[in-house]
């Protein structure tokens, strides 16, 4: 009698797709495979999900599972601790292998280490552009400054080209038991607060499609990014982040067309962040600058009262307001208007970036730890490579030098029958609508108050 070989477990997170996915590739190769995902709200502590991405989630794993049924490979779905419940899964599978894509997210790290202690894990590349270790200074070390971290990761591109989905993957005829999607509640009801996110397509074909159209509009990226109204951004960061797509894809897709170089950079980004994480794994919650611990956060009553004020975009700054309503409405929020409305935060209202940073987390249907926490710490000058903190964005500025009337118009309703002269700053004209709020702080008081924080911190 023919014994069969035992099969590969497929371990999931956030590289919810089967093209050029060098885990699934690497399983299916072996034999049959097994894919898990386990939603894990213990290991990662206060980064567990957040509601926006809880919404994602749900949508991605029910595209995942309907690909993954089309070749006959079973999703099994668990909940609790990831390492304790893939071990589980693997012995009742009878599998003593696992393959996953290696990630740097400190809490992952810990539970790839655990659930390699009892298996046999396989760490694959494939959620950077370049694979750990690669991009080290002369001396071996890691870069702290983007610039010249970008300038070696170039040395390095492009990345291997993207392979596509294995189609000789199978799967097993009686996989373990899988808890219902359903049944974990990821969607909200009541209320339904995301009816605007169907904005989004989540999955691996939205994440294809979206590219395919900003590889059309990759060109006019280096202006256009900085538009709200006209929004050039890609709107490829919650794709990326869930891991739908894989950054090579995008590279490849968009490597020599004219004017992509701009946004290739951004990619390169998102690997500096993940290589600051890893040589500081709790950036998300300690000072790149140890200088600035003694910078003295305003708390209390009536700094509750502006961050909620902030949260509710009713910060008497339109072009404040309009961001933090969009982040509400469809859980995200155009670039250049995140670094205004966080400057704002940390700078005007002189609140600890970090209450910003766990409320993008819950809000954004993007949120990546490492993306978060550097480029908050960018914004507040707390970073090893940051903004000085004395460089105050200027919100009445920024909005007419980056044509945000209509932008306004569509996320402050109050505000949609202003014209281009007032709307930016309608107190300032004496034409502010009676149920708009007035500015929680004058700029002017606000800069000499937060440049007195800095240099006190100094002292």
């Amino acid at each position: 009698m023919t014994v069969s070989p035992p099969p590969s477990i497929v371990w999931f997170r956030q590289d919810l797709r089967l093209s050029d996915q060098a885990a699934f590739a690497a399983g299916a190769a072996e034999g049959s495979v097994l894919a898990v995902y386990v939603l894990d709200d213990e290991t990662p502590g206060e980064w567990r999900i957040g509601g926006a991405q809880r919404w994602w989630l749900h949508h991605t794993l029910a595209a995942l599972a309907k690909s993954l049924a089309g070749r006959g490979v079973p999703l099994v779905l668990r909940r609790g601790r990831a390492a304790e419940q893939v071990a589980r899964v693997a012995q009742e599978a009878g599998a003593a292998r696992v393959h996953c894509l290696a990630h740097q997210e400190p809490w992952w790290r810990e539970a790839e280490d655990t659930l390699a202690r009892s298996l046999d894990l396989v760490r694959h590349p494939g959620r950077l552009l370049a694979d750990d270790g690669m991009v080290r200074t002369g001396t071996g070390g890691r870069f702290r400054i983007f610039t010249p971290f970008w300038r070696a990761l170039q040395l390095h591109m492009p990345p291997p080209s993207p392979e596509p989905a294995s189609a000789t993957a199978r799967g097993m005829a009686h996989p373990p038991h899988s808890e219902r999607l359903e049944d974990w509640h990821l969607l909200p009801t009541a209320p339904d607060w995301a009816e605007g996110f169907a904005h989004w397509t989540p999955g691996e074909a939205g994440a294809e499609a979206r590219l395919e159209a900003f590889a059309d509009e990759v060109g006019d990226y280096e202006q256009a990014r900085n538009l709200p109204s006209t929004d050039g951004t890609s709107s490829l960061s919650p794709h990326l982040h869930f891991g739908e797509i894989s950054p090579a894809a995008v590279w490849h897709a968009l490597d020599g067309k004219a004017g992509a170089e701009s946004y290739l950079r951004e990619i390169g980004w998102r690997d500096f962040a993940a290589n600051l994480i890893l040589e500081q794994p709790d950036y998300g919650a300690a000072h790149g600058r140890a200088k600035m611990d003694g910078l003295r956060w305003r708390t209390g009553r009536e700094a509750d009262a502006d961050f909620r004020a902030w949260t509710r975009g009713r910060t008497g700054y339109p072009i404040v307001d309009a961001g933090m309503r969009q982040l509400w409405h469809i859980g995200w929020m155009h670039n250049r208007v995140r670094m205004i409305a966080a400057s704002f935060l940390v700078k005007h209202l002189l609140i600890d970036w970090r209450r910003g940073q766990h409320w993008f987390w819950d809000c954004l249907v993007d949120a990546d730890y490492g993306n978060n926490a550097v480029n908050w710490q960018w914004i507040a000058g707390t970073g090893v490579d940051s903004s000085p903190f004395g460089r105050i964005m200027a919100p009445l500025v920024q909005s007419p030098k980056f044509d945000a009337a209509s932008y306004i118009r569509q996320w402050v309703p109050e505000l949609a029958d202003m014209g281009d002269a007032a709307i930016h700053d309608p107190h300032a004209v004496g034409a502010a609508p009676a149920d708009y709020p007035a500015p929680l702080v004058e700029h002017r008081a606000a800069r000499e108050r937060a440049l007195a924080a800095a240099a006190s911190a100094r002292a």
